[in-house]
């Protein structure tokens, strides 16, 4: 269990996780994570260091040059890594290769196609609205083991399978609403975080109390919470 501020984005805390699990022995075949938690580069860490599939959606393939109606997105286009080079999907070959950073220090490919293949192109309208005079479409490419995990994650969150795989996150999420609703653990009683983090112990631990009586009772899930209050009124 890890305890941070607020502003901590959850991104921040997938390898603080998994190097935790490390050090305790604890390391699953398989980490069902929420969005938050999910980017390429972890999908490929997660694998080669850890030897965890990490299973969580991403975003999808989007194109910020045109949210209207049918437009090319990434997908469509054919990545040439070895000649640096891309294709577009009307066959026309990348004029600008340049490796670059991310304000977050991700490395990525900035790959730019000519105006004049594009501003004479008959589908243009469906791929991009760039006007700068020396550039038409662009793209930014991640490095190619994250870039070919990320295109390989898209393709499976959309199949049946991958979806049943994944309904297994409900269950993490029934616990946490359940934690929400019974320890009111969004909000701190204390001040610091390690006063914070141990409320937060004691909040899971009466969790497991509470999912530990409701299975020795055979009372199903749903019904915990009147059930467990009405044994307090009693006792009271």
């Amino acid at each position: 269990m890890v305890t941070t501020d607020a502003t901590v984005a959850d991104t921040e805390l997938t390898a603080v996780i998994h190097q935790g699990l490390t050090a305790r022995k604890l390391l699953p075949a398989e980490h069902d994570v929420d969005a938050g938690y999910v980017t390429a580069a972890h999908i490929v860490t997660a694998r080669n260091e850890y030897g965890i599939e990490l299973v969580g959606p991403v975003g999808l393939d989007t194109c910020h040059e045109n949210h209207e109606g049918e437009h090319f997105t990434q997908s469509a286009f054919t990545v040439d890594w070895q000649a640096r080079k891309v294709i577009c999907p009307e066959g026309k070959i990348s004029a600008s290769w340049s490796d670059q950073r991310k304000s977050s220090q991700t490395p990525v490919a900035r790959v730019h196609f000519t105006a004049q293949d594009c501003g004479s192109c008959p589908v243009r309208e469906k791929c991009t609205k760039a006007a700068n005079g020396k550039w038409g479409r662009s793209l930014t490419l991640l490095p190619r083991g994250q870039q070919e995990a990320l295109e390989a994650r898209r393709r499976e969150q959309l199949t049946d399978e991958w979806q049943q795989r994944y309904n297994i996150r409900a269950g993490v999420e029934g616990t946490i609403s359940q934690a929400v609703r019974r320890t009111r653990i969004r909000r701190t009683r204390y001040t610091g975080l390690p006063k914070t983090h141990l409320g937060h112990v004691f909040a899971a631990t009466a969790i497991n109390v509470i999912r530990l009586d409701a299975w020795l009772t055979e009372t199903p899930l749903g019904e915990t919470r009147t059930s467990h209050l009405a044994r307090l009124d009693l006792a009271a």
